[in-house]
């Protein structure tokens, strides 16, 4: 068994990372072995619509092996880390993190790149680097307040406090809390409701929305005009099925 595991279910594959026994700690190994993965899942656009991620055992990831760093272990690349994150982000699928336990600075900057973001009653976020006299690489001082807005960035960066699950939604860094015994299921029936829909259209729509954040609402939409193909090659088909249950 390796440090990341992928099982795949009707269109949807689940990533989990798979070292409980050390919190799920951020090793190189583990890097590389979710980069291979990510890459894998990319190109698999026939076979793919929706990707879980998350954690085997009770926390998602206490964050950046500091062990592996103590040890000298490196990753192939002084960028890796932070390209597999752009890896994910870019991904063509959506994306859903599933957050129990620990989900502490280069964890939260991985669920950062995610597209969704379910987290458990037990689930708890914060950003140690000041802690250990350290700064981000990975991209927390840029997702973290294009996700919940640089006032409440600040403030976790700042002061490296925890956030709660309940907290989580309300600062817009998770879109649900749900109870611990339910988050599997409850990342489950989000992505099978999202796989459910046009790949084509949630392609389009996710590059719509990301390359979109680059440009100020005047070039966003003229981005989206130049981009959008509106209908997608399975637009005639669905209409014909929706068509057919409607008559039945």
């Amino acid at each position: 068994m390796g440090d990341v595991e992928r099982t795949d279910r009707d269109g949807v594959a689940t990533l989990k990372l798979n070292r409980p026994e050390s919190l799920n700690a951020l090793s190189p190994k583990l890097f590389i072995e979710l980069r291979d993965h990510v890459e894998a899942i990319a190109t698999d656009t026939d076979g793919v619509g929706c990707v879980i991620l998350c954690g085997a055992g009770k926390s998602f990831s206490s964050g950046n092996d500091l062990r592996a760093i103590q040890a000298g272990e490196a990753a192939p690349t002084p960028e890796f880390q932070a390209e597999t994150l752009d890896a994910i982000e870019a991904m063509p699928q959506p994306v859903i993190a599933a957050v129990r336990g620990h989900c502490y600075t280069g964890a939260l900057e991985v669920v950062l790149a995610c597209d969704l973001l379910l987290a458990s009653d037990t689930a708890r976020f914060s950003d140690t680097h000041g802690r250990w006299g350290m700064t981000p690489t990975w991209g927390m001082s840029q997702r973290l307040p294009r996700r919940v807005g640089l006032l409440s960035a600040k403030d976790m960066m700042f002061s490296g406090r925890v956030v709660d699950g309940c907290e989580s939604v309300r600062l817009g860094l998770a879109n649900e809390c749900v109870a611990d015994g339910v988050l599997d299921a409850r990342a489950a029936e989000l992505a099978g409701a999202i796989a459910a829909n046009s790949w084509y259209t949630l392609r389009a729509q996710k590059r719509l929305l990301n390359e979109g954040q680059r440009y100020t609402l005047a070039e966003g939409l003229a981005f989206e005009r130049a981009n959008s193909s509106g209908a997608t090659p399975d637009t005639l088909k669905r209409l014909k099925e929706f068509g057919g249950r409607k008559k039945g």
